[in-house]
C-alpha cells in the first residue's frame, strides 16, 4: 500500500492510500496518519479511491487517530469508497462514526461550510 498526502488548503489535507490495507501495511499508514497528527488542528480527507482492500487492522488505525484528531478540535472523513468498501464501513458501524463523501472534492466542499 502506497500513502501519499496531498495538500489541498493549507489547513486540509488529503491522504490518498493506494493497493491493500492489512496487517502487513498499516505501518504504512500509521507513519502517514503520524506526520499529520503534529498539524495544530488535523484536518484530513482519506482518499479511497485507489484502495482495494481494508481489513480490520486498518480500520483500527483509523478510528484511534479519530480519537486524537477530534481531541485537538480536527476532523478525519472518507471519499471515494468503492461499493465494497462503503458497505465494509455501513456493516461495521464506522459510517455512523465517520463522515463518508462520494468524492473528494466533496469533501473539502463540505469543510469550508
Amino acid at each position: 500500500m502506497q500513502a501519499i498526502v496531498i495538500e489541498h488548503r493549507s489547513d486540509i489535507a488529503v491522504l490518498q492510500l493506494c493497493g491493500e490495507l492489512d496487517a502487513d501495511t498499516a505501518g504504512q499508514l500509521y507513519a502517514a496518519l503520524a506526520g499529520l497528527l503534529e498539524r495544530p488542528v488535523p484536518r484530513i480527507v482519506v482518499d479511497l479511491t485507489q484502495l482495494k482492500f481494508c481489513d480490520s487492522v486498518g480500520l483500527s488505525a483509523f478510528v484511534t487517530s479519530k480519537q486524537v484528531i477530534a481531541a485537538r478540535g480536527g476532523w478525519l472523513s472518507f471519499a471515494g469508497a468503492d461499493q465494497f468498501l462503503a458497505q465494509l464501513l455501513e456493516t461495521v458501524g464506522l459510517s455512523r462514526y465517520f463522515a463518508i463523501f462520494p468524492e473528494v472534492e466533496d469533501a473539502i466542499a463540505a469543510a469550508r461550510l
